[in-house]
């Protein structure tokens, strides 16, 4: 081809082409002319949706992120600011990145007199608005769109592909197209309309021989209850509303805990409060509480049984489910604050408490989303089961997953099932709360088996014991991070998802600061990030420690030190220890480990490994691979 035909060819190419660099140096070229056509459609602007949404437009796709409601942000933006992780050490990726905004936001609009860091428990515990805000930024500065108000309405597949949405926007329906689908709803909306198999409810002991799952398969869903945001700053304090059809009789049953002193107050951590005031050694900024149900009370927020229709119901009837949960919630509140029959002790320290006036002033300062803690379960292509919780044999680390795409270190947690007994008084069942090791996900729980062009990083496949440890926020957020780059990595030949180089998205996801196996003393900034995570992805941090001995606290010595509430120090026996002395223990370890092109740099190591640290080393054998 001569110079002037070659150039030619550039020409046209180019008039129909967009070069974008993206934040890890890759370049992507959307040669997609047609403009109607999204690279990737994003329904569900939860914390999960937003992350899948920023992953991929920073790596040059065109994203429309799709949000049912007026605000995105899922339960980060409705009440969620005590959040649920066990270590520090195991927040990484974007999630990481977010809380380092919401430490800027704090610095920006309160100056640095104040440690912001420490306050916000590292930008972990933020207030509901500063969330939304900072995600918001997060989607604009990449140029996602988003389109508010949106309900999925239908599903058009063909040769198993999703091809287009149809959504009721403001009353008009409006039809989206898109390469690929991600669906990030807490509910597994999308999925379920695209004919992927689902589970609602709890397995059998024998189906995967969880040892927490019950005898019997059942259809009980994990209970729901409202985040709600509470003060006792007066200068911000706005008065609980008497909810609508108020009837006193549906809370005097609260009396005779109260008389009897089983309940001994309103507010508290333990069994004998009723609202779960967190953070409650340390206020959130401007003095501010994120109210919970109380884990194994006598009394509670959460209303299991209550929420069985909300799965598979219309907009009326989950409207309907919202409001029973808004009512219970809000009304027993203002039973206790307003009552004549409740002691005066109780009455004055629960007047003492209101509703935040700059939270929500558009719902009378209460969020607009339920806490869907679970709902539908994608059973796809690796289904994610307590088993993976568990450690490996001789090991202080969980089992090995090589195509793991994130981590957790939070066990699997059920605030209960079903009730028995009366309302108040009476005991969840099916409630419970596994303390365990970090594990590591694999990225096959993302994919339905029935669609090629779909991930799903919320409504993930996996057991119920097993989604009761990926449910929370920065876990579904790592999920997200890795659904948005493996859509970017599946674009350009437009393969199906499960096709992809799982090693490739190990890689970038290392690049951009994002874990696939917990190490506690190698954090994102370590030079050796992203060498000593390619070891652990081929197994080699797997069998360096043995279990820690049982201590004889309650977590039986798989935690660290406690910090504070649910927080602790690095978890023992995952640890790297970098500047250790190289040894040939490790070496041995490594060897049949290790990839063809790293073989030769393995035997320059053995020769003397005294000259080499452990970072030296992994950093040596990383650079033969890349």
């Amino acid at each position: 081809m001569n110079r002037r035909k070659f150039c030619k060819q550039i020409t046209a190419f180019s008039a129909s082409a967009v070069l974008v660099t993206s934040q890890t140096g890759a370049i992507y070229i959307n040669a997609n002319s047609n403009k109607n056509v999204w690279d990737l459609l994003v329904y569900g602007g939860t914390p999960a949706g937003i992350m899948t949404a920023v992953a991929a437009a920073r790596q040059g796709l065109r994203v429309l992120l799709v949000e049912p409601t007026k605000r995105v942000g899922g339960m980060l933006s409705n009440g969620i600011s005590h959040t649920d992780f066990r270590t520090y050490e195991g927040l990484t990726g974007l999630y990481a990145e977010f809380c380092s905004r919401i430490i800027a936001y704090y610095e920006n609009k309160y100056g640095k007199t104040d440690d912001w860091g420490k306050i916000t428990m590292r930008g972990t515990h933020a207030e509901p608005h500063v969330n939304q805000l900072v995600l918001e930024q997060m989607l604009a500065q990449v140029g996602v769109q988003v389109e508010y108000f949106a309900e999925l309405q239908s599903v058009k597949i063909s040769k198993r592909s999703i091809r287009s949405v149809v959504c009721k926007v403001r009353n008009m329906q409006q039809t989206y197209s898109a390469h690929y689908f991600a669906d990030a709803t807490y509910e597994g909306d999308l999925l379920a309309m695209a004919g992927v198999a689902y589970r609602v409810g709890r397995e059998a002991q024998s189906e995967f021989g969880e040892t927490l799952a019950p005898l019997f398969a059942n259809q009980q869903l994990q209970a729901y209850n409202f985040r709600l945001t509470m003060t006792q700053r007066p200068e911000n304090r706005a008065p609980v509303p008497k909810p609508e059809q108020y009837r006193r009789e549906d809370f005097v049953g609260i009396l005779p805990l109260l008389y009897d002193g089983r309940i001994k107050r309103v507010f508290g951590l333990t069994a004998d409060c009723i609202y779960k005031n967190q953070p409650y050694y340390n206020p959130l900024p401007n003095q501010k509480f994120d109210i919970n149900d109380v884990s194994n009370g006598l009394v509670r927020m959460s209303l299991p049984g209550e929420n069985i229709g909300w799965v598979e119901g219309n907009a009326q009837q989950r409207k309907a489910i919202f409001q029973r949960h808004l009512y219970y919630n809000v009304g027993l509140l203002w039973f206790l604050q307003h009552d004549e029959a409740v002691p005066a002790a109780i009455r004055e320290e629960a007047l003492s408490w209101g509703f935040c006036r700059d939270e929500f002033p558009e719902d009378r300062h209460l969020p607009d989303q339920l806490y869907v803690r679970e709902a539908r379960r994608m059973q796809g292509q690796y289904i994610f089961t307590q088993n993976d919780t568990n450690r490996a044999h001789g090991d202080a680390r969980c089992i090995f997953h090589p195509d793991s795409i994130a981590i957790g270190d939070y066990g699997p947690n059920c605030h209960g099932t079903a009730h028995e007994g009366p309302l108040y008084g009476g005991k969840h069942i099916g409630e419970y709360y596994l303390h365990t090791p970090p594990y590591q996900i694999p990225y096959k729980v993302l994919l339905p088996k029935e669609v090629d062009n779909l991930v799903v990083p919320v409504a993930c496949s996996s057991s119920q014991i097993g989604f009761c440890a990926i449910r929370y926020e920065p876990i579904w957020c790592a999920l997200g991070h890795a659904a948005g780059l493996a859509v970017a990595q599946s674009l350009p030949n437009r393969q199906p998802l499960a096709h992809i180089n799982v090693r490739q998205l190990q890689r970038t996801l290392h690049q951009q600061q994002a874990a696939t196996i917990y190490v506690s003393d190698v954090l994102p900034t370590h030079e050796a990030f992203a060498a000593v995570q390619w070891i652990g992805s081929i197994g080699g941090l797997h069998r360096l420690c043995p279990p820690p001995p049982d201590n004889g606290e309650f977590h039986r010595g798989i935690y660290g030190k406690n910090i504070e509430s649910q927080y602790f120090e690095a978890f023992p026996g995952h640890f790297f220890e970098p500047e250790k002395p190289l040894d040939r223990k490790l070496l041995d370890l490594w060897k049949p480990l290790l990839p063809l092109p790293a073989k030769a740099a393995w035997q320059e190591l053995a020769r003397q490994p005294e000259r080499f640290t452990r970072a030296q080393a992994v950093l040596k054998l990383f650079t033969t691979v890349q």
